[in-house]
């Protein structure tokens, strides 16, 4: 089974994007965009969840009103650092979701993802899970996080990333078939080094204004 690629076309999105993209956009505006952003793809991403009904009274009338099913447990995992600016928006949308995070690097020798910190709730199996990140990239870090994630037999998962590069795509794919991405954007390709092009830079050093 290939999980399916949703490029979150939104004109709103795609206009903060562009203005995340510009070299000359500060620390503090950068932030405040991938905060924006991140509402409005958390608003698309959580588009399938079930609702039921409850019955309430309004000042004119007793209804039966639709609400977010009850067993719809949500955790967000945010891979670190860049993943908290994504993080940051989400929960001002679900301030009820749990958290969760899990920090990789890439050993310099071997560039396998070493995992050097990690920490979700304790029923994680019960929730649907989001990890998120800005960039997706080569891919790597992201597959082996959610080869991690996936051992705490989540009810579900989904990968949310800002922009994506078409090898990030399919590494993960290929790790991970069963793994939905949502993506503001798919880029063009790496350059040598791994970055997206044209891409927005590094997105942690851009978030947290370590150039």
């Amino acid at each position: 089974m290939q999980a399916e690629v949703t490029v979150i076309s939104h004109p709103l999105i795609q206009h903060k994007l562009t203005l995340m993209r510009k070299a000359e956009t500060s620390t503090a505006k950068f932030r405040t965009l991938l905060k924006e952003i991140s509402l409005l793809l958390a608003y698309e991403v959580t588009r399938d969840f079930p609702l039921k009904t409850e019955t309430i009274k309004t000042p004119l009338a007793t209804m039966e009103a639709p609400v977010l099913a009850p067993d719809k447990k949500l955790v967000i995992v945010s891979i670190l650092r860049a993943g908290q600016g994504i993080l940051d928006g989400m929960l001002e949308l679900m301030p009820s979701a749990r958290v969760g995070h899990i920090g990789l690097y890439r050993d310099p020798k071997t560039l396998i993802a070493v995992e050097y910190y990690f920490k979700v709730p304790h029923d994680v199996d019960k929730r649907d899970m989001l990890v998120v990140d800005p960039m997706l990239a080569t891919g790597h870090s992201a597959a082996a996080a959610v080869t991690r994630l996936k051992s705490t037999n989540p009810a579900s998962l989904k990968f949310v990333c800002l922009l994506a590069a078409p090898e990030g795509i399919e590494y993960l794919h290929e790790q991970h078939p069963d793994v939905p991405i949502y993506t503001a954007a798919i880029d063009e390709k790496l350059d040598d080094r791994g970055y997206i092009v044209p891409g927005l830079g590094d997105a942690g050093d851009r978030l947290f204004g370590t150039h």
